[in-house]
């Protein structure tokens, strides 16, 4: 990263300088300017530094999607602090763990469960008596720290490569153009928002935070603010289309220049669905992991002649390796492993955990293939594919296929015991008006006959967050236990 990139902190305070009364982060509509922004978080920054935060502490950010979550953050790296933002929504135990594996100076929105952090209240306020004058400049050594259950639950940390001097560059490749006006509709404690949100910063978006994904009001907002980038989730984009088809007249997309989807597998009929509306120069794919070893793109034109492909390697290298660790030709599946370009710096550093490695290249746990062409399709990832009689069942390819039903809105599919063939797929469906036979039959036409669940469960909650991520081990072992109790 060069040396004359300036800090995010710094980055701030000369675009206020530049054009302070340009908006710069609304939320539940309240908008803050650039100078209003820029000082709040001068003047919370030596609220942070009163109570002991200094260059390299941990911040741990508890707080959901508001112009207060901002404040903090860049509050943070304007002390050289990192910002670890964390989901509100955490029950006690599992931020315990995490606040476990790596010491912090502050907590915000949250007292500490341990009683050993200090902490600032959620609704805190900025005391005008406090100066917002322009701190000293300060560079984070680690410019954030994002956590992870993964699939396992079992929780690290993963802290990025850099410092703070984030370029405003990094958001070109994205089609991110300075004075965007950026939708933020995914948590801001996952990397996908925490990211989207930096990218946003140093270029000078306008940020317009959901506290909460609801899809109304994310049209609405798209309409209103003329939304013209965002980043989101296949989850979101799966329950946004039958709100927008229900009322098309009533919200305006066109606005929208570039739209990015990442974070989990997109259901081929909901990819194509968004192609069909905004067109397929504005919908973009990304892969790749929080540890950022490696990435793949695809354009909305690319996907419709390579359909269900997460793209080509556009940064760092990978591969696909078999069981024995011999690299897999084109369309034969295997693991997916990563890796910087040679002479890169380290993209990452786990706290809590280590990668899984062969000879320098890291895998996530995926599990695809390339085609002739170089383009990466998915499976699933390997903790969560199981076998029915012998055969390898990928819940994903199931999930993908009963999301094309115009009445499911979301959809989660697991491995469960069976004495016969070992497992089989039971499926948790939320759907509009339909039965366990009807989800069987729309399967049975589209998948093999033993990837059909034998079971399908209803449930009126979404089964997935608003980042697309779902506990499906958790999920498991709730299915399981249902079931002992029905037989006992």
């Amino acid at each position: 990263m060069s040396e004359a990139t300036p800090p995010i902190g710094t980055q701030v305070s000369r675009l206020a300088a530049e054009d302070p009364d340009a908006p710069a982060v609304t939320c539940n509509g309240r908008t803050l300017t650039r100078r209003e922004f820029d000082a709040s978080t001068n003047r919370l920054a030596r609220v942070f530094a009163e109570r002991g935060v200094g260059v390299g502490d941990y911040v741990t950010i508890v707080l959901p999607n508001s112009v207060e979550w901002a404040q903090a953050v860049v509050a943070a790296w304007k002390l050289g602090a990192t910002p670890q933002p964390l989901s509100a929504r955490l029950p006690d135990a599992e931020l315990e763990a995490l606040l476990n594996l790596h010491p912090q100076a502050l907590i915000v929105g949250r007292d500490d469960p341990r009683g050993q952090t200090p902490s600032l209240p959620s609704d805190f306020t900025l005391d005008p008596a406090v100066s917002d004058a322009p701190l000293p400049e300060a560079v984070s050594p680690v410019w954030k720290v994002m956590a992870s259950g993964g699939s396992t639950g079992r929780p690290k940390l993963i802290e990025a490569g850099g410092d703070s001097r984030f370029p405003a560059r990094a958001g070109y490749p994205l089609g991110a153009q300075p004075g965007d006006v950026n939708l933020m509709s995914v948590p801001l404690s996952h990397n996908t928002g925490f990211t989207t949100f930096a990218i946003g910063l140093v270029q000078g978006h306008h940020l317009v935070l959901m506290p909460r994904f609801e899809p109304h009001d994310f049209l609405s907002l798209v309409t209103q603010h003329r939304v013209t980038f965002l980043a989101t989730v296949p989850t979101i984009m799966q329950r946004l289309l039958p709100v927008y088809r229900a009322n098309p007249d009533a919200y305006d997309l066109s606005s929208i220049r570039r739209f990015w989807h990442l974070a989990a597998p997109c259901p081929p009929a909901i990819k194509r669905a968004w192609i069909d509306l905004l067109g397929p120069e504005v919908v973009w794919e990304l892969y790749g992991g929080t540890e950022l070893q490696a990435l793949t793109f695809i354009s909305g034109e690319q996907w419709l002649t390579h359909p269900g492909s997460v793209g080509v390697v556009v940064a760092g290298e990978m591969k696909v390796l078999d069981d024995d660790g011999n690299e897999c030709p084109p369309g034969v599946s295997g693991e997916i492993y990563m890796r910087p370009s040679p002479g890169s710096a380290p993209t990452y550093r786990y706290v809590g955990s280590t990668a899984k490695s062969r000879d320098g290249w890291d895998s996530l746990g995926d599990l695809g293939y390339f085609d002739k062409d170089g383009f990466l399709y998915l499976n699933d990832r390997r903790v969560d594919m199981f076998t029915v009689g012998g055969r390898n069942v990928y819940p994903a390819e199931i999930e993908s296929a009963l999301s094309a039903h115009p009445n499911v809105l979301s959809c989660l599919v697991v491995g469960v015991p069976d004495d016969d063939l070992g497992q089989v797929p039971y499926a948790i469906v939320q759907a509009d008006g339909l039965d366990a036979a009807a989800v069987k039959d729309f399967l049975a036409e589209r998948i093999a006959g033993y990837k059909v669940p034998r079971a399908v469960e209803f449930t009126d909650t979404p089964l997935r967050d608003d980042a697309g991520k779902a506990r499906r081990s958790a999920v498991r072992e709730q299915v399981i236990a249902r079931l002992a109790r029905v037989r006992s």
